[in-house]
């Protein structure tokens, strides 16, 4: 045995707790532990007790003679009022003493350099300076031939890391990283599941009403289950993904447990890979009594290799498991308990909004309860509105209150929506609006159904009648350019409402479901901010309802029926817009609230369109309004020529003249493949 006559310092690597072991003349070691507190200090403590007897059982078996077998001559580790966290980790695993002493010859190797040289001494003349199964049978009590067993928990659990060698027995056995930092007290998530999981709080505040009563139920059926077994899976629908998280954190603060989150998008696509997974986490779950939220929002049923990958998945879970969908998941083998989660009722959000603005709600007086009408919001997305105005200091000298929260709740709404549709920049008046006064009051109709939504389907209880029908849907139906999508941009600037424009045509899907698909991804995004909805090209879906003679005729049937049923339950305005009108079943049509004509303009209202066209700041010369209404085209039209003109008469330095609005006019005409006669344009120049 070499002498050792100095002394040195180790610090554990990996930002691990620092441990300072001094080496003397005759091998004793003595530990001296930083400042911890006192539980780790405690803990630190046990631990180099238990490895003082590991290394007398290596000393006893380097120093034996040859015939000799090992037996334990030591005493009895000193019970002590707390358990080590090896105490714990051994009774999570069920680990014998065999099992538990090659644990701490492993854990030996990481914070004490003298373990390295008892087991190159023990290893002589191979001289191995590392752990091995054939070490710890030759040297410790008790050994027991079954730990090299693929299902002894030291490799089962991946308690230690074999390494390489001629043999199991003959490997390099090495700790793993995880078990070190829990033995250690040092949190740290297992370094093969840092890139996939995160940890979401559980101190969530207080939840509506609806949400914590799904919260109780899940904590409920995890206390009331069985400790061995399969655990129940929970499932939670909704297409709020922040909702699902607070209830799953709400249950997890009821037994105590760790919540992480997963995307089911991370889970890996070979079999075997997925198992390891799973042993991976098993094994975290139970390190750290975690509770896993699966996010399979993103996955679309209709693609089976990661619809197989995820029913691997969950039916080879063993420990807490919340699945969050929008649409159910169906498992063939285990059963998932679903919970459908709601939108936060008016009253829920209208609660939520008091107690986050707290004495600030007193400012909104009525307002409060239009901005809960319209903005569908989840908890989180309330309380970070709060939060915003309430940081806004003497910013809200220039902009009230409710101006600033309705602009807020606008913007975060954005997102869900931009990604789907086309939000277009609403910048019209009614004053922009040519319509004959029929028409024009049917879309003043439209805006008083917007405007007294809360008086009539809250404080008059029209709501409680069901949602089917409440949304308020609206057709409009005439030729290209006569305004349809002005009116809906007026409409949208009345309410301060965003617009966005879906082109139904590239919605449809020729394969059977896609479409619902598209428009549930849609109107489910629209639900957060209740945007005015404007669905083009409505005969694209929408056509003469046919007899029923294949899959295709009745796939077309229920597209129709699901937009329609989803404009009815909409909160806000849904448009569609139609050159064809007599294209569309009346069976269809009379479902629909509003139906808006857009006619033509005669000459009349063409003059008065050409009036409109140019702002007041517009420099113009001998413009004759009634010689420009003699050409026959539409509101749209009239407005790209006067806008092309205009660019005309700035690249000659002029004002807007009767030539500029000819020479736009022809180009106009070219564009629509129409020829502009002489007639049209006589007297102009």
């Amino acid at each position: 045995m070499l002498p050792l006559s100095y002394a040195f310092v180790i610090l554990l690597r990996d930002n691990y707790p620092s441990a300072y072991f001094l080496r003397s003349e005759n091998n004793k070691v003595a530990m001296v532990y930083p400042v911890l507190p006192h539980q780790s200090q405690t803990n630190l403590q046990q631990l180099h007790t238990e490895l003082d007897q590991v290394r007398q059982y290596l000393k006893q078996y380097i120093s034996r003679p040859q015939t000799s077998t090992i037996e334990a001559e030591f005493s009895p580790i000193p019970e002590t009022p707390t358990s080590s966290t090896l105490d714990q980790l051994c009774s999570l695993f069920h680990l014998n003493s065999f099992e538990r002493n090659i644990l701490l010859l492993c854990l030996g190797m990481e914070i004490d350099p003298y373990f390295e040289i008892l087991c190159a001494e023990a290893t002589a003349p191979l001289n191995r300076p590392y752990p091995t199964f054939a070490l710890a049978l030759a040297a410790f009590p008790q050994a027991d031939f079954r730990v090299l067993s693929a299902f002894s928990p030291l490799l089962q659990w991946h308690l230690v890391q074999v390494g390489e060698g001629s043999s199991l027995a003959q490997s390099l056995l090495r700790i793993d990283q995880r078990i070190l930092c829990f033995l250690l007290q040092k949190p740290h998530l297992d370094a093969k599941l840092s890139s996939l999981v995160r940890s979401i709080p559980t101190n969530v505040a207080v939840l509506p009403p609806s949400h914590q009563d799904i919260a109780d139920q899940i904590a409920s059926a995890w206390s009331q289950s069985p400790k061995k077994g399969t655990w129940p899976v929970f499932q939670l629908c909704g297409a709020d993904i922040t909702s699902k998280q607070d209830i799953a954190a709400s249950a997890c603060s009821q037994i105590d447990g760790n919540l992480m989150q997963m995307s089911a998008e991370f889970l890996p696509s070979s079999s075997e890979e997925c198992h390891l997974l799973l042993q991976r986490w098993y094994r975290e779950a139970i390190l750290s009594n975690c509770v896993l939220l699966l996010d399979c929002d993103a996955i679309s049923p209709a693609d089976p290799q990661r619809a197989a990958t995820l029913a691997q998945f969950i039916e080879g879970i063993n420990s807490l498991l919340i699945v969050s969908t929008q649409e159910r998941l169906r498992q063939r083998q285990r059963p998932l308990l679903t919970y459908d989660v709601p939108a936060l009722t008016h009253q829920e959000q209208l609660n939520v909004w008091h107690t986050y603005l707290g004495v600030n709600a007193e400012e909104l007086n009525g307002d409060l309860d239009l901005i809960v009408s319209q903005f569908n919001l989840s908890t989180a997305t309330i309380q970070a509105a709060c939060l915003h105005v309430n940081n806004q200091g003497n910013g809200r000298e220039k902009e009230p209150l409710a101006t600033q929260i309705w602009n807020f709740c606008r913007v975060q709404a954005r997102p869900h929506l931009d990604d789907l549709a086309q939000r277009m920049e609403s910048s019209a008046t009614w004053e922009d609006l040519v319509l004959p006064q029929r028409e024009k009051q049917i879309l003043e109709d439209i805006a008083s159904h917007l405007r007294h939504r809360t008086q009539v389907y809250q404080d008059w209880g029209f709501a409680k009648k069901g949602g089917r029908g409440l949304g308020i849907s609206a057709l409009f139906h005439g030729q290209s350019g006569t305004g349809k999508t002005l009116a809906a941009e007026v409409l949208a600037r009345e309410f301060r409402l965003d617009l966005y424009r879906i082109d139904l045509s590239a919605t449809v899907s020729k394969y059977i479901g896609e479409t619902e698909k598209n428009l549930r991804r849609i109107f489910d995004a629209a639900e957060t901010g209740g945007a005015v909805l404007l669905f083009d090209e409505a005969d694209a879906i929408f056509g003469k309802r046919t007899e029923v003679k294949d899959s295709h005729d009745r796939h077309a049937n229920v597209e129709v029926a699901y937009l329609l049923q989803r404009m009815e339950a909409y909160q806000g305005l849904a448009i569609l817009t139609t050159n064809l009108k007599d294209s569309l079943d009346q069976a269809f049509t009379r479902r629909i609230r509003f139906m808006v004509q857009f006619p033509f303009p005669d000459t009349q209202a063409r003059a008065e369109i050409w009036q409109r066209a140019f702002p007041p700041q517009t420099p113009t010369k001998n413009i004759d309004f009634e010689q420009l209404a003699k050409l026959n085209v539409s509101g749209g039209n009239i407005r790209s020529i006067a806008l092309n003109a205009a660019f005309l008469a700035a690249d000659a330095r002029e004002a807007i003249q009767m030539n500029h609005l000819a020479q736009a006019s022809q180009r106009e005409y070219l564009k629509m493949g129409r020829s502009l006669t002489d007639s049209e344009i006589k007297g102009w120049v």
